[in-house]
């Protein structure tokens, strides 16, 4: 086999390209989840903290 025809075999093959996805996937998942804890995570400590005063009073 020659260089050309081995590279026109590596470029053909797309097996690599779901891992390239699926990481892509991860990646994008992953941002999501931080954006979404870093926005709500003030709002949570302030509810626990009020529930924990309710508890806390004799």
């Amino acid at each position: 086999m020659s260089l050309t025809e081995e590279l026109l075999t590596v470029l053909e093959d797309d097996k690599g390209a779901s891992a390239v996805e699926y990481a892509l996937l991860v990646a994008l998942i992953t941002a999501v989840i931080v954006v979404a804890v870093t926005l709500l995570g003030g709002n949570l400590k302030s509810t626990f903290d009020y529930i924990t005063s309710i508890f806390s009073k004799p």
